[in-house]
This record gives structure tokens, C-alpha cells and sequence, in this order.
């Protein structure tokens, strides 16, 4: 496959956005197959056409190129790269089922630190030096990924912790992306409903270290988890240099975790130096994902370790994970983002460690996603809380009743309110001095999906309204829903 690159104007996967002198990909997918839109992206000017190997233009068609490759989606992804040629010269992924987004973020705060240009790409969208851009998916398209890669080097971005979702790995997306070193945090039940089991799921991930980490790179890798051996295998074999972390880590190792009011105090062996330091953020994944981050920043950068063990102490917890919504009289109440039982089952433990009361659960599952594992969060609820409430989450276009009642079968004895405002109003109302409360399922989203309308929610915000009506007797006001 050939092609002049200058003489392109732009690149799209989206007929809608063709314009004169642009390369139309005419990808197939699962939903809808782009070979069904070429003759609308040579309408509206497309100059060349991507397609898989033995697409035809339509009859007549003249002065446009047709391109074809036996995989358009990574040829596509390498395209974009060359065609935005700009990277931040140091880039970092990491990718797992959990961990991802707070993982990401601390690189970039480490990064920070030390003096860094640095900046975040994945679920919370692009944040650099205090702009916040959001962005749809974790992993965006590649001609938008690369797009967006170019931006943050034109405006100094020298230094950026991506997230590297299994879709994204699967679909190439990150084909093309110039990285230094990869983390894995973990995995676990999630996204079968599009990888159809968990070796699909795992083969996915393992993309990362396989074919995209250059032999030059860095593994930072999760020494306490079954995967971490057929990684390390893959690693090896390819030559590329581990950091391993954890429990069981050589070169990152925990050696004591103590709860210490809101944080905890670590003992840590880092490259065989014993360090103690008082990590700010509560739940043992949370000293996973800061190991797996100081790893991603270390490996690259030896020589400011110190500067960055040191920043570990000031680490901010990303929006939505674990984050604590001040001001209750009694108890605590804290939001997180956790939608697969192994988050679920995290950070009812790690909260367990800082409650004298009772431990309640309010969470929900997403609608048109993997159901296999709504009666499994609920079992999770049922043994790790003293206390849940099943609520709705994002119910899409499922009937949401029929969404609780599969959670409802994992969790039988569980309160049920549909409502996810009143579950929230409920639960706080009902905490007593040494409670803790956790709302999951949504963590940072700003809005509930409904069948035909999305409606302004935040699980934060209504938390706080509700714990201001405790202390102030004001009525919570309701939204407006938006259509």
C-alpha cells in the first residue's frame, strides 16, 4: 500500500465528514459495514478509499485511489501517524480492567512533579495543565487519537500517560502511537459481551505487550495476578525490559500496608531501597495503581526517582474514584466509578478497613452491556456490604426493572429503589455515626442514559445535596431532565 500523503487534506472512518481531498476508511464493523458509504464519500469529494482487500469502486468512479489491505483498521491507524506526524516525545500506556484512569492520572501528576509538561488521555478525556477536555471513549479513534496526539506536542506536551482500553487494542487504535513503556494493572469480568470469553478478553490486552511496545520499551507489570506470568513470557521472549510491582513485585514491592485516617502508611522496597511514606488515598488497588505509575514514570526516568517517590505523598485521587464527598454529621460517603465485580469487590474491601459501622452499598449495572455480570456484582454486594441498595445506572435501552432483578438474584435481601436520586437520599439519610457509604457504578459521569432521553446526573453532586439537606433542612431541588 502506496500513497503521497501531502497530497492529502484529512482522513475519516465517518462518511459525513468527508470533504475535498480526503481519505474516506470504509472499515466494517459490527453495527454497519463503511463499504456501504463509499459511493456517498466519493460524492461529497473523497480522493482516496480504504478498504479491506477485495472492495471495488462503483462502476465509472475516476481520479480516486482505492487502497486495500487485509487488516484497513491498523493501516488506517498507521496512516493517521504518519499523516499528523507529532507525538509527545514520551509516552506512556497503561491498560487492565481496572486501575486505567487513576493509574494514568498519577503518572501525570509524578510527571508533574519532577518538572514535566505532562498530560492524561483515556476515560476523563485530555487533561494538561489544568484544562480538562472530555472525550466520549477511553481510547478514541485513531485519526482522532492522532489528531489529538499532534495537539498536545504543538502546545509543549512533552510528557502523556494514555489509556489503553480493550476495544481499542482490539480495533488497532493505538497502532502507531510511539511508546516508551506499558503498564498492566489487572484482569477481570468485564466487556464479554464483546470479546465473548475471557482468552479474547486477555488476547486483547496482551496486544499492548506483543506488538505494540517497542523491544526498546519498558513492561511495568502486576506481579499478583494470574496473567502476570504469560506477560512476563511475552516480554522476555520479545527482550523487553520488566518493572514488576506488588505483593509478589522485584523491583516495586509492598511490604506493609497500615490504614492511617483517610490514606494509608506503606512500607516500600523501590529498586531495593526501603522506603515509608504516607500514600493520601484509601483501598490497597489505589497503592497498585501509584506503584504501577511510579513504575511507568521510573522507567524511562531513573534519575529522578526520589522526586518521584516523594510526589507519591501528594497524589489526588481521579474524579469519581473513591473520591469523598464531604460534610456528612455521622458517617462517610464516598463515589466510585466501580461497574465490574472486581472493582466492586476492592473497594468494599478497602472501605471495610475504615468503617466502625455499617458498610453500605448503592450501585446500579449500565443497560446493553455485559449481563453475565449482574447477578455477580450483587453476590459481591451481598458478601463484602452490611447493607445495599439496588438503584438504576445507566439503563439504555433495556428495561431497567429487568437490569435490577438480575442484580436483585445475586443479592436477595438488598433495599430496591429505582430512583437513583432517591436510593442516594435514602442511603445517606439512613447513616449512622461510623458509617461508610459508597455510591458505584458511575463515578465522574455527568449524565444518566435512558431509552430516548439522557438526563444531567452526578453521583457527587447528589450526594451533596443530600448531605446538605441533612445539615441545613433545605430541599434538594430537582434537575431538569434534558432531552
Amino acid at each position: 500500500m502506496t500513497l503521497d500523503l501531502s497530497t492529502l487534506k484529512g482522513l475519516t472512518q465517518d462518511s459525513r465528514m468527508v470533504r475535498d481531498g480526503y481519505l474516506f476508511a470504509a472499515l466494517p464493523g459490527s453495527k454497519m459495514d463503511g463499504r456501504d458509504y463509499i459511493p456517498a464519500a466519493i460524492e461529497r469529494g473523497a480522493s482516496v478509499i480504504l478498504a479491506p482487500e477485495g472492495t471495488q469502486l462503483p462502476p465509472g468512479v475516476k481520479n480516486v485511489k482505492l487502497l486495500t489491505d487485509p487488516n484497513p483498521r491498523q493501516a488506517l491507524a498507521k496512516l493517521a501517524a504518519q499523516f499528523y506526524a507529532r507525538q509527545p516525545a514520551h509516552i506512556a500506556v497503561v491498560s487492565g480492567t481496572n486501575g486505567k484512569t487513576s493509574t494514568a492520572l498519577f503518572v501525570q501528576q509524578l510527571w508533574n512533579a519532577a518538572g514535566h509538561n505532562a498530560a492524561s488521555l483515556g476515560t476523563l478525556g485530555v487533561r494538561c495543565a489544568g484544562v480538562v477536555k472530555s472525550g466520549a471513549m477511553t481510547t478514541p479513534g485513531p485519526v482522532a487519537l492522532q489528531a489529538g496526539l499532534a495537539d498536545l506536542a504543538a502546545a509543549g506536551v512533552t510528557h502523556l500517560a494514555m489509556e489503553a482500553s480493550s476495544h481499542g487494542l482490539d480495533q488497532y487504535r493505538l497502532d502507531g502511537v510511539n511508546l516508551e513503556a506499558a503498564g498492566f494493572t489487572n484482569l477481570s469480568h468485564d466487556h464479554l459481551d464483546y470479546h465473548g470469553s475471557m482468552e479474547e478478553y486477555f488476547a486483547a490486552k496482551a496486544r499492548l505487550f506483543e506488538e505494540l511496545l517497542p523491544e526498546n520499551g519498558v513492561a511495568v507489570l502486576n506481579a499478583d495476578i494470574p496473567e502476570f506470568e504469560k506477560l512476563q513470557a511475552i516480554c522476555k521472549r520479545r527482550g523487553v525490559k520488566i518493572l514488576s510491582y506488588g505483593h509478589h513485585g522485584k523491583d516495586l514491592k509492598i511490604l506493609s500496608v497500615k490504614p492511617a485516617g483517610h490514606g494509608q502508611d506503606l512500607e516500600l522496597g523501590i529498586t531495593g531501597a526501603h522506603k515509608d511514606i504516607t500514600l493520601p488515598l484509601v483501598g490497597e488497588f489505589q497503592v497498585m495503581n501509584a506503584l504501577c505509575a511510579l513504575g511507568l514514570v521510573i522507567a524511562n526516568d531513573p534519575a529522578k526517582k526520589e522526586t518521584y517517590i516523594e510526589a507519591l505523598e501528594k497524589l489526588q485521587g481521579a474524579p469519581g474514584r473513591l473520591q469523598r464527598v464531604p460534610g456528612h454529621p455521622k458517617g462517610a460517603v464516598y463515589v466510585d466509578y466501580a461497574h465490574t465485580p472486581d472493582a466492586l469487590e476492592n473497594i468494599l474491601k478497602a472501605l471495610r478497613l475504615h468503617t466502625k459501622g455499617k458498610l453500605v452499598c448503592v450501585f446500579g449495572c449500565g443497560g446493553e452491556r455485559d449481563k453475565a455480570k449482574r447477578p455477580v456484582m450483587g453476590e459481591v454486594a451481598e458478601q463484602y456490604a452490611d447493607m445495599t441498595i439496588v438503584t438504576d445506572d445507566n439503563p439504555r435501552g433495556e428495561n431497567p426493572a429487568e437490569i435490577r432483578a438480575a442484580i436483585l438474584s445475586g443479592v436477595p435481601a438488598a433495599q430496591q429503589i429505582a430512583d437513583r436520586r432517591e436510593a442516594i437520599t435514602t442511603a445517606i439519610k439512613q447513616l449512622e455515626i461510623g458509617d461508610v457509604l459508597v455510591i458505584a457504578g458511575k463515578g465522574h459521569e455527568q449524565g444518566q442514559i435512558f431509552a430516548d432521553h439522557t438526563t444531567h446526573f452526578d453521583d457527587v453532586e447528589e450526594a451533596g445535596k443530600a448531605i446538605a439537606y441533612l445539615k441545613h433542612h433545605t430541599p434538594i431541588k430537582e434537575e431538569k431532565e434534558k432531552a
